[in-house]
């Protein structure tokens, strides 16, 4: 059964690991991150793109999915099911569908209609026992078109969201979506620290997880992020693994061109960076 991401946070955050934030995208996806999820005992977060939403036949056919994969492979772990940057039309939707928690990415609106939209999806997620996640300063690189440069969030913002009753917050540190530049800065410790300061235990959201070097998660973890975003690097491994089995022409062998043996060694291959990323967050065995 679907769960609220709110207790797995909370203990996230009060241990000191976080709990990864795994992207689906289709049915492999899914299934390898929950059978790696179950192998590890960790608590995960399915999340769920407006795009990817759409390129699986909407957002009830995600929740049947998931749901019926929960049963049939006898998942016991903890798992809630997020909608990733999420409009407030979409927050609406994933609400109806059955999703378990949304976020809404209200960071491009001025801050006064952000805190209204933010506060009227806060009671109704409060009233359903779903968990929600709010944006303050925008996270770089792209997300379904919206480009940004990772910019910094104003701390005070952050304190301001935060009160409206939101269960988690992602600040923009530095942080991008996709592949790091050359010339990344790194993230801003300092901007971490002071919002963690402002908000206390609330669990804080690191988007962007593919390429931040291992040494600057750990940090970040111990400045209080208890929630992982990573989906680029899954999507790097999964294309790896299949570009290697085409080229070394096994789809070309017997029956190699059956998708579920064409696409079983990228599946196997988002089993490993699931478990190398949940290995990372510290979240094994916290299930």
């Amino acid at each position: 059964m679907l769960v609220s991401a709110k207790e797995m946070l909370t203990k996230a955050k009060a241990g000191k690991y976080a709990v990864g934030q795994f992207n689906i995208n289709n049915l492999e996806w899914t299934k390898s991150i929950l059978l790696t999820a179950e192998e590890l005992k960790s608590p995960v977060i399915l999340g769920v793109s407006e795009g990817a939403g759409k390129y699986m036949c909407g957002y009830k056919t995600v929740v049947g999915m998931v749901n019926g994969m929960l049963e049939e492979l006898g998942i016991t772990v903890p798992v809630a099911l997020h909608l990733d940057h999420g409009s407030y039309e979409g927050a609406k939707a994933c609400i109806e569908a059955g999703f378990s928690s949304i976020m809404f990415d209200g960071s491009h609106y001025p801050i006064e209609e952000n805190v209204a939209k933010t506060k009227e999806l806060v009671a109704i997620c409060n009233d359903k026992g779903m968990s929600i996640e709010a944006e303050v300063g925008s996270i770089g690189g792209e997300e379904d078109g919206v480009v940004g440069a990772g910019e910094c969030a104003d701390p005070e913002e952050c304190k301001m969201i935060a009160d409206l009753g939101v269960t988690m917050l992602a600040a923009g540190i530095g942080n991008i979506h996709g592949k790091y530049p050359e010339n990344w800065a790194g993230l801003s410790f300092e901007t971490l620290d002071a919002v963690q300061q402002l908000t206390g235990d609330m669990p804080l959201v690191l988007h962007g997880g593919t390429g931040i070097p291992e040494d600057m998660i750990k940090k970040a973890i111990s400045l209080g992020v208890s929630k992982i975003n990573v989906n680029t690097e899954c999507q790097l491994s999964f294309a790896d693994a299949t570009r290697k089995y085409i080229e070394a022409g096994k789809d070309l062998e017997g029956k190699g061109f059956d998708p579920r043996k064409l696409l079983a060694p990228g599946a196997d291959a988002i089993k490993a960076t699931v478990k190398e990323k949940m290995e990372l967050f510290g979240s094994v065995g916290k299930a």
